[in-house]
């Protein structure tokens, strides 16, 4: 009883703090483009933590030991990559949407396909956060049915981020953030007192690391090399494509204010990743063995924690969730309105009811679609690395072409479909898809570029109007 306390108490402050209106439509998605240093910082940081990452990564942890920080290294790289890629020139773009500057750059229906194939990916990362929140919220409230709380947990999640708007986003991340970061390090204390943390910790790394021997037996068949190296690069070649960190950006009070908040980000994200996984590698000597590795936070906060302070964690994990979603439905609905409505750009009302409409895509999708979080997450990402030659030679390479960028993104759909066809999740085709797919990617659309360059392409259709 305790616990239902203070949870819901820390959610009626969340929600406290997000109905405060948004007279405008660029009030409503850009928070007048005026977010300083620590707020920026504070949304991107749990614009990225998510409920679905920390319960996968977690898993992995508890399976694996400490390991399976290299998952967290994935992010360090990723959004440092972003950060020294991408992030000033999307400061300097400073438009409505993602998909906006590719209608810009190579055309208006390019645009849209890009838009429509982000749009896919971000309702599919949607169903995994709703899954993962719907998994460590049950304990809680004692088993209820998973359509029913998913269904109410929507719910809620959708008043809060429609309510505001992005100021609304912002607010809830600053909360947030700093509830993060006081709680993830202490569960990683508490469990490591208990459990004798150094004791663990020694004991999986005895052993002398120039022998041959000693790496062999870090080359877990749970957690295989190729497969870390292999979303290392899917996370540089996505996350600069990624709607809900544009938008963010677009917020951004100016350049500089935007490219160090990202490389802030970029570690924190990774220190509060590392420490859950360090915390679910000592997990076993409570837990010998776990139904589900994946309820792993759930288990730890439910053993490590004293009553009050539970809720509290709860309530800080319901916060983590809030802001991942508030911040991706906020960044799908600027592109729904000013990629394909712009009649609706100024209209809070509309966007309020495309917020519902995808709070309801959420909730279908988790508990349809969704078994494997970090599996359909991964997958989930498909459609956005077929964006990255088109995104990176935009940005940094004049001679990147409209054909060459429409072929580039055909065979990237392509080939990461295939792959996850032919290997699937079994056959570990992330390697494929990653190792072979970016050459392949970004060899196609150099070529046809060359080949076939813009003007080029225009001189055809002046021939051809003038012979009309």
């Amino acid at each position: 009883m305790l616990d239902l306390i203070v949870f819901g108490t820390v959610v009626l402050l969340m929600l406290g703090l997000s109905f405060r209106g948004a007279e405008r439509g660029e009030t409503f998605l850009f928070a007048d483009r005026a977010v300083g240093f620590f707020p920026l910082v504070a949304t991107l940081v749990m614009t990225e933590f998510n409920t679905a990452t920390l319960l996968a990564f977690s898993a992995v942890g508890y399976l694996v030991g400490p390991r399976a920080m290299g998952l967290s290294a994935v992010f360090l790289i990723g959004l440092a990559w972003y950060t020294f890629a991408v992030a000033r020139k999307w400061k300097q773009y400073n438009g409505a949407s993602v998909a906006g500057w590719f209608s810009q750059r190579y055309g208006v229906w390019l645009g849209r396909f890009a838009a429509v194939m982000l749009l896919m990916a971000m309702l599919g990362f949607s169903a995994t956060y709703v899954k993962s929140l719907t998994l460590i919220i049950n304990p809680l409230l004692g088993g209820m049915n998973a359509w029913v709380l998913s269904a109410i947990l929507c719910a809620v999640l959708a008043a809060v981020t429609s309510s505001g708007g992005l100021r609304s986003v912002v607010r809830l991340d600053i909360m947030g953030f700093v509830l993060t970061c006081l709680l993830l390090p202490m569960l990683l204390v508490i469990g490591w007192y208990r459990n004798d943390g150094t004791v663990a910790w020694q004991s999986h790394f005895q052993g002398d690391p120039l022998t041959m021997e000693y790496w062999t037996r870090w080359q877990d068949p749970q957690l295989p090399w190729s497969f870390v190296l292999s979303l290392v690069v899917l996370t540089c070649m996505t996350y600069i494509c990624s709607p809900w960190y544009g938008q963010k950006i677009f917020a951004a009070r100016s350049e500089r204010v935007a490219v160090t908040a990202v490389g802030l980000a970029s570690l924190i994200v990774f220190v509060l990743y590392a420490s859950v996984q360090i915390a679910a590698s000592l997990l076993p000597s409570d837990v010998a063995s776990l139904s589900d590795p994946q309820l792993a936070v759930p288990t730890m906060l439910d053993l490590w924690l004293p009553g009050g302070l539970r809720g509290l964690a709860y309530a800080v994990l319901f916060a983590v969730a809030t802001t991942t979603l508030a911040g991706v439905w906020s960044a799908m609905v600027a592109m729904l309105v000013n990629d394909f409505g712009r009649q609706w750009s100024d209209d809070v009302g509309v966007q309020r009811g495309l917020t519902a409409l995808l709070a309801i895509g959420s909730w279908l999708g988790a508990n349809l679609l969704v078994d494997d979080i970090l599996n359909r997450l991964i997958l989930a990402n498909i459609p956005i690395a077929a964006l990255s030659f088109a995104l990176l030679g935009g940005f940094h390479w004049k001679q990147a072409s409209r054909i060459g960028a429409w072929t580039s993104m055909i065979v990237g759909l392509a080939w990461g479909v295939f792959c996850f066809a032919y290997w699937g999740d079994a056959g570990g085709y992330t390697w494929y898809w990653a190792i072979y797919g970016v050459p392949i990617i970004f060899g196609t659309g150099v070529a046809v570029s060359l080949l076939a360059p813009d003007r080029i392409q225009e001189t055809l259709k002046v021939t051809i109007v003038n012979a009309a």
